[in-house]
């Protein structure tokens, strides 16, 4: 995987779906295909759709609607320490990109939407259907990562169905 880069990708995701797509992951020793790292997440209702989740790390990023940056944090500091209610604390909020239930309506129901994933250095876009739904602005040097695996996510729970088709993979310089 290039460490810049920027994915399109199709996804449609049943009402009860969760799911999301891992960029700069790496694979979780012991667990078949799980992984920790990045994730554009989406999720049926569309209450996640476009947020920045770190998967099995520092958890929501940047929810939709949201301009963040994330300061360093100390290397000897617990993950845990700085997390609460699903959410990384650091985290500093320093713009809106539009009311989350506007940015919700582009988001098409059990349809077919387009994610698309810019990641430049440490600054991390996610865009849906065209409309920026979450930039994050990574400082943290101790937990951002520039490289990873690439992979899609289909949560544990009720039934679903979720697809994806169209992939596609620009490198930046």
């Amino acid at each position: 995987m290039p460490e810049n880069f920027e994915i399109k990708v199709e996804f449609k995701v049943s009402p009860k779906g969760n799911s999301g797509i891992n960029y700069r992951s790496e694979l979780i020793e012991g667990t078949t295909y799980a992984l920790r790292g990045y994730q554009a997440d989406l999720n049926g209702p569309g209450g996640y759709t476009g947020s920045n989740y770190e998967e099995r790390r520092r958890t929501t990023l940047a929810s939709r609607g949201q301009k963040v940056i994330l300061p360093p944090v100390p290397a000897s500091d617990s993950l845990k320490t700085h997390i609460a209610n699903n959410r990384w604390l650091p985290g500093v909020i320093t713009g809106s990109l539009g009311d989350s239930a506007a940015l919700r309506a582009v988001i098409k129901e059990d349809d077919w939407n387009e994610y698309h994933i810019i990641a430049k250095g440490n600054h991390l876009q996610h865009y849906v259907n065209g409309v920026l739904m979450s930039d994050v602005t990574d400082n943290d040097t101790v937990n951002r990562r520039f490289k990873g695996l690439l992979g899609v996510q289909v949560h544990v729970g009720p039934p679903m169905r979720i697809a994806y088709r169209n992939f596609r993979l620009k490198k930046l310089p």
